[in-house]
This record gives C-alpha cells, sequence and structure tokens, in this order.
C-alpha cells in the first residue's frame, strides 16, 4: 500500500516538472477544452443521460477501489467489462448521440447549451392541489389525461418531442389542454418547476404485461416511469379511474386521498402540507 502511494505522487511531481515548457497556446487550449466540457454535462442534465453517467463513475470509482486493495476477482471482472465498454456507450447513448448529431447540423449545438443551464424538481403544494383537482374534475367528465411530474431525474427527452408551453400551473388550464378535439390533447403533458413545461409529449410504452383493458396511456405512464423518477397520473377516458404509475408500477383507481399520498411519496414527507385547495390563496394570485 505504502508503495503504491508513493509512486502515485511521485508520478505526480514529474508530470509537474514537465511542464516547464509550458506555453501560453497551452493554456488556451485546455480552458477551451474544460468549456466544452462543462457546456456538454450542462447539456446532458436535461436528459437522463446524466444520471447513466453517474452509474458510469460509481462502476469506476469500484475498479478503482478494487485496483487499490488487489482485488484480483472482481479486478478481472471490471477489466473484461470494459473490453466491450465503448460499444456498450454506442448503444446505451444511441438517441443522445443521434440527437447531438441533428443539432450541430441544424447549428442548435450552441442553443441547446444555453438552455441546458437550469433544472429544477419537485412540486410545491398549490402545484399539486391544482393538479390533483384538475385530475377530479377530469375523471367526472371521464378525459382522458395523461401528466408527467417530473422529479430528480430530467425528462428533456421526453419534453422535447412535444409543444413547448411553459405556462404557470393552473387546473383550468390542464383541463382545457385535454379536452377533446383541441390541437393539444393528444399525448402527455410534462410539468416542472411547478410550471407546464410540454404538451403532446411522445412517451415510451412499457413491454411489461398489463390488463388487457389498459390502452395507450398506461402504457406509456408505465414505461415513462421505468426510465425516470417522474410521477405519472392518467385519467382513463372510458371509465373516469384516476391511476398513477411509479417506478415501473401501476396503482389504479386512486381517490383523492390516494393521490396525495402518492404526492407525499414522491415530493414531500409533511402529509399536512397537501390538503385540497378549493381555491388559490391569495399569494398565487398575484402572480
Amino acid at each position: 500500500m505504502g508503495d503504491y502511494i508513493y509512486d502515485y505522487f511521485s508520478q505526480i511531481l514529474l508530470s509537474v516538472r514537465s511542464m516547464s515548457g509550458f506555453a501560453i497556446s497551452d493554456l488556451f487550449d485546455i480552458l477551451i477544452t474544460a468549456f466544452i466540457i462543462y457546456k456538454v454535462m450542462l447539456w446532458m442534465k436535461e436528459t437522463r443521460t446524466w444520471s447513466l453517467l453517474k452509474g458510469f463513475a460509481l462502476f469506476s470509482g469500484a475498479y478503482a477501489v478494487a485496483l487499490l486493495f488487489q482485488f484480483n476477482t472482481l479486478t478481472w471482472l471490471i477489466q473484461n467489462t470494459y473490453n466491450v465498454g465503448l460499444i456498450a456507450i454506442i448503444v446505451i447513448f444511441q438517441p443522445e448521440l443521434r440527437k447531438v448529431l441533428e443539432q450541430i447540423g441544424k447549428g442548435k449545438v450552441f442553443s441547446s447549451f444555453v438552455t441546458a443551464d437550469r433544472q429544477d424538481t419537485g412540486v410545491d403544494t398549490y402545484t399539486a392541489n391544482e393538479i390533483i383537482e384538475a385530475l377530479v374534475a377530469m375523471s367526472k367528465a371521464r378525459t382522458g389525461a395523461l401528466i408527467l411530474v417530473q422529479n430528480n431525474v430530467p425528462l428533456g427527452d421526453h419534453e422535447q418531442t412535444g409543444i413547448p408551453i411553459d405556462a404557470v400551473m393552473s387546473r383550468q388550464l390542464l383541463i382545457n389542454i385535454f379536452e377533446d378535439k383541441t390541437p393539444l390533447h393528444d399525448g402527455a403533458v410534462i410539468i416542472r418547476n411547478n410550471r407546464i413545461a410540454a404538451a403532446t409529449c411522445v412517451l415510451p410504452l412499457t413491454q411489461s404485461p398489463l390488463a388487457r383493458e389498459l390502452g395507450t396511456r398506461h402504457r406509456a405512464a408505465v414505461g415513462a416511469s421505468e426510465v425516470s423518477d417522474a410521477l405519472c397520473l392518467i385519467v382513463s377516458e372510458e371509465t373516469g379511474c384516476i391511476s398513477a404509475a411509479k417506478e415501473g408500477k401501476l396503482h389504479r383507481d386512486l381517490s383523492i386521498g390516494d393521490l396525495r399520498e402518492k404526492f407525499v411519496e414522491s415530493f414531500g414527507d409533511d402529509k399536512k402540507r397537501l390538503i385540497l385547495w378549493r381555491g388559490r390563496n391569495e399569494k398565487n394570485k398575484k402572480t
């Protein structure tokens, strides 16, 4: 162990000494590279690529620990996994890589970097209650609806498939979006940072077996919950029943109390905060 640490710091000292020929062009080279890496990381935070990268970092950390403590079996396993790592990265990140190339071809790559530096999660009490009241109203009218409430995993991939809204949250607007035969009623609505971010979003369908009477909305909600930690809410057009999908599991025929519990489980631990309001409070009226 001591020899390993000594060799490590010796290599660092040798690297520092080798920088005697450091020029101004090298400084600009480092700064430009760091800027590009920074912008790429900001863009990745808009998609689920960020979560995959964190998993890759943990995998690399395990490899470093295995080398440090000489876990031969674990080291051999990880090394052989790395042999196909490049192919795995291409397969896993294929949608993101294709999107980057498309944006470069359209000249929009820098604009996407600019808009990728803000990421907020969760919902407040007002938003939660507005969503619940909208679901109850649509359930009574048997208006089909599919709503995704973003949590920690960004939904940028899904959001980009829809039409940007970026509107202040209100139950009236949600109900109007899903009104039959309106331009925005088909697809999912994504709610991010207490605002309606986008509508008509396309979601991946789950491959897990579901009840035969369940349609595309339920399969899309379960599929989205499998690749994110979003709270996916569905109103059945046929029965008016409200369901929720979370972590690949579908919970059907939810009451108002059940919906409150789902919001508490996903976004907070204070059950007293999630009271079904009968109107807007004074603060939200002013905004």
